[in-house]
């Protein structure tokens, strides 16, 4: 089966090269057409103009992929290759991230909509660091010897799944992509993963650097296509051993139906939010305004734990308000690939559509538009940096999660005031600035603070599971007990 390749040369500001990838889906080594001989638009969501298409992959692709990653796992991956070698392979491809990052970041800007400077500053360098710390764990991952009895020998050892399937957002795709093979190729599992169908370019151009690398076929296989066709093959699929997915709370739950009517596979999920930001009275105002701009206007807003709610003590309520109002106006909107640039559009159409519906819900509920409110240009998905104040608890732009420039500025008056005011949301989330709420993840000065080593991950409807870190590697190996019997007897 034939497969296009997409080609295109950047004349940008911030990067001029040219790039050409094949565009088919990336089964045992190989891109080719999709089962059906279908394909998907990519749009750049800067003019909302089609930049290429890519085969679709349905069920039938998932099925010869799970197949694969089987056939690989158990002749030339798995537990017949040394964690050492597991490392090299991953020290190799980061290598080449980094060989390509202008490249990689050029991808992200074209068909996320991210800036060049923060897809390269932030995706693509944290994406080779990840890749580099797992690599160091690949043959570090060891069970324990146990004591029981001196004519017994008692010890664990953990064991790769075998097939796990990877289902992946839009609005981080190769920071993403990296989280997710990291763990799971150090431990010694094959992959099926699917990007998601809105920003698919910079995975597909990694699937040639997989095999640049040196990894086996069938290691790892990469579909792009719909959710209710790929990626609920994947949830389904028997012949999968776990499960792995960032996305939304919605879409995490049917994950976890699906992985349990069919073979109860192991699910890790890293879902939505809606994160308090904490300001007090005696905080160093200049630093609270910058870190409140970048917890929710970074990636325009399109990030799980934004810090989208953001409460501020009466004491300082005002000044705070007009500190952040100017700084908020002060953002650059423009053509990602301009050097000056802070904020790109929104990743979609759909997107844009969803956080213009919460803006709209918002004044019709009685809110205030303090700041933005409206579509940034006529050409393409952008969207004002938008703050709301004089809200009440009960509104959706309060309650649900935006996924967009737009944040809540709620004032309170002491620390019981907002102790309950942040956590009355569905979400118990990752960032309130004092550590005293059911969080993840607690930032304390910072926002938006990722680090390879350092776990990430949200309470109650935010998921299950840890991405990043030591604690990354128990979503993806079995743990399992050995008894020895020592003596003659029973």
């Amino acid at each position: 089966m034939s497969t296009t390749t997409f080609s295109l040369e950047f004349k940008s500001e911030t990067f001029k090269g040219k790039v050409n990838f094949p565009t088919g889906v990336f089964i045992d080594g190989q891109f080719s057409a999709g089962a059906e001989g279908t394909t998907i638009d990519v749009i750049n969501p800067s003019t909302g103009k089609v930049i290429t298409s890519v085969a679709e992959g349905t069920a039938k692709d998932v099925d010869r992929a799970v197949k694969a990653a089987k056939r690989a796992f158990t002749e030339s991956w798995g537990l017949k290759v040394p964690g050492s070698q597991r490392g090299q392979l991953l020290n190799k491809l980061a290598d080449l991230f980094e060989r390509h990052s202008d490249e990689l970041a050029a991808l992200e800007a074209l068909d996320n909509g991210k800036t060049f400077n923060w897809a390269k500053a932030a995706d693509v360098a944290m994406s080779i660091g990840v890749l580099r710390y797992y690599a160091g764990w690949a043959d570090k991952i060891h069970g324990q010897t146990i004591e029981t009895h001196e004519d017994k020998l008692a010890y664990t050892r953990h064991e790769p799944f075998g097939v796990v399937g990877q289902i992946i957002p839009w609005n981080f795709p190769l920071m993403m992509m990296a989280w997710k093979l990291g763990p799971a190729l150090a431990t010694g599992n094959a992959i099926v993963l699917k990007p998601s169908e809105f920003t698919p370019l910079s995975a597909l151009r990694v699937c040639s650097l997989i095999n640049e690398a040196g990894f086996p076929p069938g290691v790892v296989n990469v579909i792009i296509g719909y959710g209710h066709t790929a990626g609920q093959a994947i949830a389904e699929h028997l012949g999968i051993d776990k499960v792995a997915f960032t996305g939304s709370t919605l879409v995490g739950r049917k994950i976890m139906e699906a992985a349990a009517k069919s073979n109860l596979k192991n699910v890790t999920l890293e879902l939505g939010g809606k994160s308090p930001n904490i300001i007090f009275n005696d905080a160093d105002l200049d630093l609270a305004v910058n870190w409140s701009l970048h917890g929710i206007f970074w990636n325009h807003g399109q990030c799980c734990c934004a810090g989208s709610r953001i409460f501020v003590q009466s004491g300082i309520y005002d000044k705070f308000l007009e500190r952040f109002t100017a700084k908020s106006k002060a953002l650059k909107l423009g053509d990602p690939f301009a050097g000056d640039s802070y904020q790109g559009p929104q990743v979609s159409k759909i997107q844009f559509d969803r956080i213009m519906d919460f803006i709209n819900s918002g004044k019709e509920q009685g809110a205030t538009v303090h700041l933005g409110g409206e579509q940034h240009g006529t050409e393409g998905y952008w969207i004002q940096p938008t703050i709301f104040t004089n809200t009440k608890p009960d509104m959706r732009i309060v309650q649900e999660e935006i996924f967009g420039p737009v944040g809540v500025v709620i004032k309170f008056e002491d620390q019981e005031d907002v102790l309950r005011q942040a956590n009355d949301t569905l979400h118990y989330q990752r960032d309130p600035i004092r550590a005293q709420f059911a969080a993840g993840t607690a930032w304390i000065n910072c926002a938006n603070s990722l680090h390879p080593n350092v776990p990430f991950g949200g309470y109650k409807q935010s998921g299950v599971g840890r991405e990043l870190g030591e604690y990354a590697l128990n979503n993806y190996t079995n743990v399992k007990a050995v008894h020895i019997n020592l003596g003659q007897h029973i």
